[in-house]
């Protein structure tokens, strides 16, 4: 509480003192809590701390160059269910942070984040959805050194709940326009280089490194309509933890290769990716590894597969899996894949594209094991480059969008996903698969002065694990301002049958939004981006409330 009242008089000092500038204040409000019910149609007991509350307020102030800011977090009594323990019981100032911004200079002192190339080496951001909130404290310092090159540094220690990470994160990455600095028109050509180190104490340890590196390189063009991508980083030697312990001191490097191409123009969309990940885990402590909460994660690793939206269609979803474990019968080194996305758009008057135009949607992604050979008693192990490692997930979905008239707009989507059935549990890989099929229809009616009813029903048919699921969501929109909802998630054909429903709605106003739920969370990953954390089935009253000024 002192560090709050401390800051938010400086910062209110520093707008009296420059009064006569044209400084201002921004910022936001944000309280997400929860009331939990017993519930024995689902066997969820409640603990003792029933209410639940996750709260953030957030205050910048602006005064033509510099900028100031401070973000203020309670978890009282306790953070939200599935959230990792280190924010139980905790309020104080969680971030802060001063920044200096000209043409050529930007500098950051206090907490900050930064991401260098497309993450997968360096990415410190929030998710309050996922719980996760990796800021570095310390100094981020961008320089525009020429109008073609730029160049970044980073130092400090991660956020861990309210606590610093025993690791000190270095970094420094270079941003070249290729094209730019040769004066090349017909081609945009983009290089850039990183490096990554974290040093931490090892405790007189001389068999584990102090200082571990990753470094990494990218080249991005683009060409008329086509452009690609690729990205390759090595990691130095390190152990390997599992669990908060250290599972041998004998080292291991660890790399990643990712490449991407597409083309693009109107009415077509085609990209294509494929990521090769080896003992690619890097924390800002090395024990941290293989926690279940995405806590002190230097780097970004989604999972490379199409964000679904609907209510089935998020069962099976596909967690990355980079880690490296050879000392247990659930063996792993890696994952490899692809992912390949399509978008067409039928033009307006064809027959298939009709009075308003069609678009569609495909997707298709692969992820498996790494093919390789273990060692237990010597502790070693050797992956192929690709070879026939066990599947991990395998997923084909379509989408059609349709608008029949002023009034009438439909989605059709279809879904036919395998996932290994330890993904989804987060337990032992390898022993089974499921098997799904999905389909979703999706409806929505537009009435006058913003009111809309929008109806989606959905079916899931899989002979395996908890048989097949049945869903229906209606919600109805009184005007841009005000909507409610009613869904029901029903799971049938197995040993149970179980309905997980809820009802809600939503008010707006400005920059103030209110949404209130009661009813069951199934239990499972929910993923935001490609990452995901694990949630217990539970019942109970839920809210939301965002205010941004």
């Amino acid at each position: 509480m002192k560090k709050l009242l401390f800051l938010t008089a400086l910062l209110f000092q520093i707008s009296t003192i420059n009064a006569q500038e044209t400084g201002y204040f921004y910022g936001g409000l944000e309280s997400n809590s929860q009331w939990l019910q017993t519930d024995e149609g689902i066997n969820f007991l409640a603990p003792e701390d029933q209410f639940r509350a996750n709260n953030y307020i957030l205050l910048n102030y602006n005064l033509g160059k510099f900028t100031a800011g401070v973000q203020y977090e309670s978890y009282l009594p306790s953070a939200l269910l599935g959230y990792s323990p280190v924010y139980d019981i905790q309020n104080d100032v969680a971030t802060y942070y001063f920044n200096y911004k000209d043409e050529s200079l930007d500098i950051t002192g206090g907490y900050f984040y930064e991401q260098f190339g497309s993450g997968l080496i360096l990415r410190s951001w929030e998710d309050r959805q996922l719980g996760l909130n990796n800021a570095l404290k310390g100094l981020n310092i961008k320089f525009n050194a020429t109008e073609n090159l730029s160049l970044k540094a980073v130092f400090g220690k991660q956020r861990v709940g309210f606590e610093e990470s025993a690791g000190t994160i270095q970094g420094l990455d270079a941003d070249l326009n290729l094209s730019g600095a040769l004066d090349i028109e017909s081609i945009d050509i983009q290089l850039g280089a990183s490096y990554v180190g974290r040093n931490q104490d090892t405790n007189g340890v001389e068999a584990i490194p102090t200082t571990v590196g990753a470094y990494g390189g990218r080249l991005d063009f683009i060409i008329d309509n086509f452009y690609a991508g690729v990205e390759a980083i090595v990691k130095d030697p390190d152990v390997i933890a599992n669990e908060g312990q250290i599972s041998s001191n004998k080292l291991y490097d660890g790399t990643a290769l990712q490449v991407n191409a597409g083309y693009a123009k109107k009415g077509l969309g085609i990209n294509a990716t494929f990521r090769r990940l080896e003992n690619f885990s890097f924390y800002s402590d090395r024990l941290a590894e293989g926690n279940i909460f995405n806590q002190q994660v230097i780097n970004y690793v989604p999972g490379l597969t199409k964000q679904q939206d609907y209510l089935l269609t998020n069962i099976y979803v596909y967690n990355p899996q980079p880690r490296l474990i050879i000392e247990s019968f659930d063996q792993r080194s890696g994952e490899v894949g692809t992912q390949f996305d399509l978008f067409y758009s039928f033009k307006k008057g064809t027959s298939l594209g009709g009075k308003y135009g069609t678009k569609l949607a495909m997707n298709f992604s692969y992820w498996g094991g790494l093919d390789a050979e273990y060692n237990i008693e010597n502790k070693w192990y050797k992956a192929k480059f690709i070879g026939k490692g066990h599947q991990l997930f395998r997923d084909f979905n379509l989408e059609i969008k349709k608008k029949w008239s002023k009034k009438w707009s439909s989605v059709l989507t279809y879904q036919n996903v395998i996932v290994d059935k330890g993904i989804v549990e987060g337990g032992p890989l390898g022993n089974n698969s499921i098997l799904a099929n999905i389909g979703v229809l999706e409806a929505t009616r537009r009435f006058d002065n913003g009111k809309a009813v929008r109806l989606v029903a959905q079916h899931l048919w899989s002979e395996d694990d908890r048989k097949n699921w049945a869903a229906g969501v209606i919600e109805y929109n009184f005007s841009t301002r005000l909507a409610i909802y009613a869904a029901d998630n029903w799971n049938y054909g197995g040993a149970n049958e179980t309905h997980y429903y809820s009802v809600g709605g939503s008010y707006s106003k400005g920059n103030t939004r209110l949404g209130i739920n009661y009813g069951r969370q199934r239990g499972g990953l929910i993923c935001i981006g490609g990452v995901c954390r694990f949630v217990p089935e539970n019942t109970g009253f839920s809210a939301n409330l965002t205010v941004a000024f």
